[in-house]
């Protein structure tokens, strides 16, 4: 997954394309579980994935409401669908992004 500048963010968003965006702390232990989930998520699925490190981007994680991190939001045609905080497992990640993006 390639990490994302803020031209990257406003061209997926102005272009109403559908993917994953992954916000992430490098120090989040958490957030090192949910990248390495998300490794094979990418995978398995085909679509536009992008990541972003929180503390370089304080003003993304107001616009976006972002509560904690990490954080994967599901962009479907350019609006937020869903809002994830809990990875759980790959398959319950597969099966949020599948009904979204499938």
């Amino acid at each position: 997954m390639n990490e994302w500048n803020r031209m990257e963010l406003a061209t997926f968003l102005d272009e109403n394309e559908s993917g994953l965006l992954y916000f992430y702390t490098p120090l989040c232990g958490t957030c090192q579980v949910a990248s390495r989930m998300l490794l094979i998520v990418e995978e398995l699925v085909n679509c536009k994935m992008g990541k972003m490190n929180l503390n370089f981007y304080p003003d993304v994680a107001k616009n976006f409401a972002i509560e904690s991190v990490p954080c994967l939001v599901i962009v479907q045609q350019g609006s937020v669908k869903e809002t994830l905080y809990a990875f759980h497992s790959v398959p319950f990640l597969l099966e949020k992004i599948k009904y979204y993006l499938s």
